[in-house]
């Protein structure tokens, strides 16, 4: 997945390749190393150590051990300090003026303003492929400077009040001025790199000369196991000291476990059912409002989340910044008959798309489909490969699961719902009135007037966009009883993923 679709990595290998791999890395975290391991799913030989191009969560991670951001997300979802000390817009809120802090390079040359225009011009450059370009789309790096080796001066095109959010986003880190290739990585990170083979391990060491310290561990070792439960094993058994991106049923297991416990952040991954609107047969509002009502989201969070998780309201971010507050969609089957009646659509045949691309998927699709067919829908399941399943039901999906994790509200709609963004663009839904609504909101500085905005954006997208959330689960991670140091963190945020405050022992 893009770190935006579902950033939970690809079952490539399964249990006999992850204890294989496991087999041979040396040593295991009782016998006294002050390294950390730590177990994701990979993305196969065709990963890289480019952290301006990242598909998957291992990507992200690796890129948070050997490089920084100019801010990091807090788990509110609002910016914070790294790189840049402090920031400042002009009254338009279109220039922004950044300073940087005393930070070195792992080579021990020094953070600099060109290095992060540097970085810009990369993220910004079509053959990049950048995930995080479309939050620069206003940027104007022709005008944009340096004023000084620490300091710069940003220009937008349009007045932005958020920018800042944008500097924090997944695939924003900052390279040395001049980098393009990536394999022996130079950052400001905590970790440096040590070495890495596509597919398989990547070894970091700490970093002495870090400005925020030097990390805890001496070393962080990223393992790929595919299997949730080769990485529950792996855990279990003493080979990992992390296992990331847990099920409710993998969490449930660490349960009263005293060899491992569940880090878990509360409502932080959504969980979509997602419907083309300009395909029949969604092509027709009564049936998109009967599959509103007609599902029973107490029971998808209870059976398919085990209850962690909560009921979803048709709206990405529940208890972000900018989520309106709107009366909760109840299940009302009733209502949703009456829908299907009115539509002509009753005994309408439907196929609902999954994949393991989330391991949540399976089980919802099966009360999903239940719940649908009680109403008056065939609806059967079909399961596509998970290694394209998102690029298959962006070309040919009508009725499909989708998940995301943890997003600022503008940054989801600045980066998947305008019209000029195709890239996520998943039930057919494009309206100019939200691109309007989403530049009026980042270029007004009245707080109350950007509210307002964002909650009409985000009524209207309930309202017609065939993006349905019917739950926000929780984010789990599996951690050794020997670690400290790391907290329950939302995807995406700083503290997710962060290794350089772990302890072993």
């Amino acid at each position: 997945m893009t770190p935006d679709i579902s950033r939970r990595g690809f079952i490539v290998g399964g249990l006999g390749t992850a204890a294989l791999t496991l087999a041979g890395c040396g040593g295991s975290p009782g016998s006294g190393t002050d390294r950390l391991r730590v177990a994701f799913a990979s993305g196969g030989s065709q990963e890289s150590l480019d952290p301006h191009v990242l598909p998957l969560y291992v990507d992200q991670a690796r890129a948070k051990a050997c490089f920084d951001t100019l801010v990091g997300w807090s788990q509110d979802m609002t910016p914070q300090p790294r790189l840049a000390e402090s920031w400042e817009s002009d009254p338009t809120g279109s220039r922004w003026r950044i300073v940087l802090r005393d930070a070195r390079f792992h080579d021990g040359g020094p953070l600099t303003a060109d290095d992060v225009l540097h970085s810009l011009r990369r993220i910004v450059d079509p053959d990049t492929t950048a995930i995080a370009a479309a939050l620069f789309r206003d940027l104007d790096l022709t005008a944009s400077r340096a004023t000084s080796a620490t300091e710069l001066e940003l220009v937008l095109n349009r007045p932005n009040f958020l920018f800042p959010l944008a500097w924090g986003a997944p695939g924003t880190e900052i390279v040395q001025q001049g980098a393009t290739g990536f394999d022996s990585p130079v950052g400001t990170g905590p970790f440096r790199f040590g070495s890495f083979s596509p597919g398989g391990p990547a070894l970091y060491t700490a970093f002495d000369d870090h400005w925020g310290g030097r990390p805890a561990i001496g070393e962080l070792e990223f393992l790929p196991v595919d299997d949730e439960e080769a990485r529950i094993g792996a855990l279990l058994s003493g080979q990992v000291h992390y296992a990331h991106d847990l099920t409710p049923a993998g969490a449930a297991r660490l349960d009263g476990d005293s060899r491992a416990s569940t880090l878990s952040a509360p409502a932080a991954a959504n969980q979509f059912l997602v419907m083309r609107v300009d395909r029949p047969p969604f092509d027709d509002a009564r049936l998109r409002e009967a599959v509103r009502y007609g599902i029973d989201r107490d029971e998808l969070v209870g059976v398919a989340l085990l209850g962690r998780g909560r009921p979803g309201n048709d709206m990405f971010g529940q208890g972000l910044q900018y989520y309106p507050d709107v009366e909760q969609v109840v299940h009302d089957p009733d209502r949703a008959r009456a829908l299907i009646t009115q539509a002509g659509a009753q005994g309408q045949a439907i196929e609902l798309q999954t994949s393991g691309a989330d391991p949540n998927f399976d089980a919802a699709t099966t009360i999903v489909a239940r719940q649908l067919t009680a109403i008056g829908l065939r609806v059967s399941a079909r399961t596509l490969p998970s290694e394209n399943y998102f690029r298959t039901i962006r070309e040919q999906g009508v009725f499909s699961q989708n998940s995301t994790g943890s997003l600022p509200i503008p940054d989801y709609i600045g980066r998947r719902m305008l019209t000029s963004t195709p890239t996520y663009d998943f039930t057919g839904y494009r309206s100019p009135e939200i691109d309007r609504l989403y530049y009026d909101a980042i270029g007004t500085d009245d707080e109350a007037a950007r509210a307002t905005g964002f909650g009409r954006i985000m009524q209207q997208l309930r309202a017609d966009s065939g993006g349905l959330v019917w739950a926000v689960r929780d984010w789990n991670v599996g951690v050794a009883a020997e670690v400290s140091g790391l907290e329950p963190a939302r995807p995406n945020t700083f503290a997710w993923a962060n290794f350089a405050g772990a302890r072993l022992g």
